[in-house]
């Protein structure tokens, strides 16, 4: 359920690079909110800023000027130290390219977030095998990245996002190496999870068609928001 709770607020939002004697307006002046338990696509072509506003969400990356408040937290203010932190405590990831270790295997790789919070072995591989069975891979524990389908694996790197039980999961282009019929069921699966978990989910995507299972769609051009839509759900 959608709260009118704010989880992410983006004000006057800019990134300007510099290319010799010539500046580039990575994003341009960007606004929005997004409530906790929405799932929003931030949505527009290559170059158009999504990605940059993405790392910048996720305290990858400083703006240049605006303000960036997550669960209550000023980050665009944070030392890197404290970033590290906050994105341990608050966030995960679900990566295009999985980023999975190859000499782990499924619950290993789910469980390893939660060595950095110091939880114990027993309790790792515990949440680890509950949130594999969620993601529809009980049978696949033991199984090493080499010997799973891509969308196999990309389902780990979703289990893997979930462990740590993350307010916010950030999502940069999820199903980008797998194809079509693999891209609807993981998106059904994402949508579900997060409803049901009452998570904000937060995707980049090109793809308009994907970009449709959110609640919200925000369209980026030319490093600012053209059009902010609101979906009902299904």
């Amino acid at each position: 359920m959608i709260s009118k709770e704010p989880v992410i607020q983006v004000k006057d939002l800019y990134k300007i690079y510099r290319l010799g004697e010539e500046k580039v307006r990575a994003l341009n002046g960007v606004n929005f909110t997004i409530n906790r338990g929405e799932f929003c696509s931030i949505v527009g072509t290559s170059g158009s800023g999504k990605s940059t506003l993405l790392n910048m969400l996720a305290g990858l990356e400083k703006p240049t000027k605006g303000e960036i408040v997550i669960a209550g937290e000023h980050i665009e203010t944070k030392k890197e130290n404290q970033l590290v932190k906050f994105r341990r405590e608050h966030v995960g990831f679900i990566f295009q390219s999985y980023n999975l270790l190859p000499t782990l295997n499924a619950i290993e790789n789910v469980a390893l977030p939660l060595t950095f919070q110091g939880v114990g072995k027993k309790a790792r591989t515990k949440r680890a095998s509950q949130l594999l069975n969620l993601v529809g891979l009980a049978t696949h524990k033991k199984h090493k990245p080499t010997q799973m389908s891509g969308g196999q694996q990309q389902r780990v790197g979703m289990a893997r996002a979930l462990v740590v039980e993350p307010e916010i999961i950030f999502a940069d282009e999820p199903t980008g190496n797998l194809d079509s019929v693999t891209s609807e069921e993981m998106m059904e699966l994402m949508r579900k999870v997060v409803y049901e978990r009452n998570q904000t989910l937060v995707m980049v995507t090109h793809d308009d068609h994907l970009a449709g299972y959110a609640d919200r769609i925000i369209r980026i051009k030319d490093g600012k928001v053209v059009s902010v839509t609101q979906q009902d759900r299904a």
